[in-house]
């Protein structure tokens, strides 16, 4: 049913009104503005708390709607009548309580970043061996990897955060490789956010793993060049979608599916991308989830001639490309990651430094972070984890510091294990 069907409907009475005037028993609709800017993107409650009251509060979000007809009301000359067009929350899955206490996972965390960190080793090896075996005219085995696929799934439903943020760390010499890894997590934790079926996320993860296969039959000078290329050399790089769709074709071990990922994924929802500049509903969907991930991952990632840019700013810029992505899968993308990936540095209201080291899902805007500087004193302080979405919390991110990174070389080490660390970049 669209909004406009559900705001016509007897059963729902919505209402824009200032946060200051939500109170609990108020069944919160949707929040006034751009998905980006809240950090309970699509979610729907009622407060039942101070506490949550008090989290939507801190939000940063001034104007938010109600539905009288699920929960409390506000006076008829306090709350802005409905325009024709209610807000973009008619869809948003039902009722999604905002967490109130601290997380208590943090082991399980640390755990799966150990579990990641062996998952990405093997992904690397993985796909240096299709490459290895396309650069010789061999077959392959893209079945093979099925049980990689399977492993990474895994991975990503227990805590997406932790692989994804591994496999953004990446060495000169493992990029290729290990964009390839890195997609494939990517569109496994897109396509769960997403409400595909399982095996969907499988056929998305495996599209993500060999979406690059092309790239295998590159001159290595220019796939591995430390500097810009030419125009002609781009030109050449620019035909590795089709080259990698006709080498996978050959061995028939990718299903339809995929192989469409392989052919778009540098398509652009405008039509402007490359090689057939199809445009909107003529890219199917997996192809649009892999253009977000193929960037996301490119963007974030270190390079001899430009340094990767931080998560949080990745996110905002890639939001900013007006016509590059299809704007839902982006949202839906957001969602999955958070507003501020793991790895972000962000200013806090303080004054002070932080890491985001975990998600909140329930309050984008609130991850847990670990806090390592203070910006009064400039001075390096004792490393702190504060879980932001935490009842009481006083503490909350006002800026993303995407040139923090440069500044503080350990930043890393704040939310992944030195060892485990070590481990991926070797």
């Amino acid at each position: 049913m669209t909004p406009d069907a559900r705001a016509g409907r007897s059963d729902t009475m919505l209402r824009k009104i200032t946060v200051n005037q939500l109170r609990v028993g108020m069944h919160l609709h949707a929040f006034e503005g751009a998905w980006i800017d809240h950090p309970f993107w699509r979610k729907r409650f009622v407060i039942s708390s101070a506490a949550e009251l008090d989290a939507v509060r801190r939000s940063g979000v001034a104007e938010c709607w109600i539905d009288s007809r699920l929960g409390r009301d506000v006076d008829a000359d306090q709350a802005d009548p409905v325009p024709a067009r209610p807000p973009p929350a008619a869809d948003a899955p039902a009722e999604a309580p905002l967490p109130t206490g601290p997380k208590d996972d943090s082991r399980a965390f640390a755990f799966e970043l150990k579990e990641a960190a062996a998952i990405c080793r093997r992904g690397r090896d993985a796909v240096a061996s299709m490459f290895a075996e396309a650069r010789m005219g061999r077959t392959i085995d893209a079945e093979g990897c099925l049980p990689l696929v399977e492993e990474i799934s895994r991975s990503v439903a227990r805590n997406a955060g932790a692989l994804v943020s591994l496999a953004r760390l990446k060495t000169h010499d493992d990029y290729t490789y290990m964009h390839s890894v890195a997609v494939c997590a990517l569109m496994v934790a897109l396509a769960r956010q997403l409400g595909q079926d399982e095996q969907t996320c499988r056929e998305a993860g495996l599209a993500g793993l060999v979406h690059d296969m092309g790239k295998a039959l590159m001159p290595v000078e220019v796939l591995q060049k430390p500097g810009r290329l030419t125009d002609d050399e781009m030109a050449l790089m620019r035909t590795h979608p089709e080259r990698g769709h006709e080498v996978l074709s050959a061995s028939g071990a990718v299903g339809a599916a995929a192989l469409d990922v392989v052919l778009h994924h540098h398509e652009r929802i405008n039509g402007q991308g490359y090689p057939h500049r199809l445009a909107g509903e003529r890219l199917a969907l997996l192809a649009r989830m892999g253009a977000v991930c193929d960037v996301y991952d490119a963007i974030t990632s270190n390079r001899p001639y430009k340094a990767g840019w931080d998560p949080a700013e990745s996110i905002a810029r890639m939001a900013s490309w007006q016509g590059h992505f299809d704007k839902a899968v982006l949202s839906a993308f957001v969602h999955s990651l958070g507003i501020y990936p793991t790895g972000s540095v962000v200013r806090l209201a303080s004054g002070r430094i932080a890491v985001v080291v975990e998600q909140n899902p329930g309050a984008l805007l609130a991850p847990v972070v670990c806090i390592f500087f203070s910006t009064k004193s400039q001075l390096h302080v004792t490393p702190e984890r504060i879980d932001l979405a935490r009842q009481g919390c006083p503490d909350r991110i006002v800026a993303r510091e995407p040139e923090a990174a440069a500044q503080f070389k350990h930043v890393d080490e704040l939310w992944a294990d030195p060892e485990v660390l070590r481990k991926v970049r070797r």
